[in-house]
């Protein structure tokens, strides 16, 4: 078994899906390993990582409506330190997770046809984001 670690970093325009699917691709592909699991994690608290269609941009507009309905700005937060989308964002962060682990086969990653790996910022401005990704396989 082997193992090759590294960390890629994005600036996010401010609230939307990024899709990061050829950056993880891309450095999956230079790692060399062929076969194994792929972890992507996203080190912030008020973004998050999620596969998802790739092909309709209605899918990400709809799904960033729903989370708002979810998690509304407003003033009913204790936590509001960074503004009023502080609280809002790390509760959606939280519903939508921080870590995804996918297969390897043929040096690379078994995704469906119309799913795309996306780090979702969460906060109306843009924020630079890191995000670590980690092989383990041969």
């Amino acid at each position: 078994m082997r193992q090759e670690i590294t960390t890629l970093s994005f600036s996010t325009p401010g609230r939307g899906f990024i899709e990061i699917t050829d950056d993880v691709a891309g450095w999956l592909s230079r790692s060399g390993i062929r076969t194994g699991l792929v972890t992507v994690f996203c080190q912030h608290t008020s973004a998050s990582l999620t596969i998802n269609e790739n092909a309709a941009p209605a899918v990400r507009r709809d799904l960033l409506r729903w989370l708002d309905g979810i998690a509304p700005e407003g003033d009913g937060y204790e936590h509001d330190d960074e503004g009023p989308d502080d609280m809002p964002a790390h509760i959606k962060a939280m519903l939508t997770g921080n870590s995804l682990t996918i297969p390897v086969e043929n040096g690379r990653m078994m995704l469906g046809t119309w799913q795309g790996i996306y780090l979702v910022e969460h906060r109306r401005r843009g924020h630079a984001r890191r995000v670590a990704v980690h092989i383990l396989g041969q």
